[in-house]
């Protein structure tokens, strides 16, 4: 819809106080859309047309100021993330590398521990090793000599029964 086919009072722009849309003289925001061309309306003196080109130049030099120094603070908070993420990066490294020293001086620890253990339950089963040999060598012994009693018994017992009885 263009300004001349609306009818009716046309509102007032939202944005307020922009002095861009002061200093063009118009009533409504640009728009968005590229197919849409406007004119600005011809001033009805012939100097006017400069001061209204003059002021929107101002205006548009200031705003490309603006959004370069807007660009420029967001490049410079992008440095400090950068620069953030680089200090934290740095940080746990040196935390992974100290984590790593005291996970591997640790376990170098409990492994000089467990060796030792080792050598302690290796001494006791070595003991108790031998001790089982000299019982088992015991028992032996004492097989051997309750074999030989059975044997005394038998022979007795046969002396006995194979005597004529009187």
């Amino acid at each position: 819809m263009s300004r001349k086919e609306r009818e009716g009072p046309e509102p007032e722009p939202e944005v307020g106080d922009s002095p861009f849309y002061e200093g063009l003289g118009r009533d409504e925001p640009p728009s968005e859309d590229p197919n849409r061309t406007e004119t600005l309306p011809v001033s009805p003196w012939p100097g006017a047309e400069a001061v209204l080109d003059g002021q929107a130049s101002r205006y548009f030099a200031s705003l490309d100021a603006n959004i370069g120094d807007l660009q420029q603070r967001a490049q410079q908070l992008i440095d400090r993330v950068n620069d953030s993420r680089k200090e934290d990066h740095t940080v746990m490294s040196g935390f992974r590398e100290s984590l790593l020293m005291k996970v591997s001086g640790l376990a170098e620890q409990l492994e000089e521990r467990l060796f030792h253990l080792y050598g302690l339950h290796n001494e006791l089963i070595q003991e108790r090793l031998q001790e089982l040999a000299e019982v088992m060598e015991r028992v032996g012994t004492a097989e051997a000599e309750l074999r030989q009693v059975c044997r005394t018994v038998e022979a007795a017992y046969r002396d006995l029964c194979l005597q004529p009885e009187t």
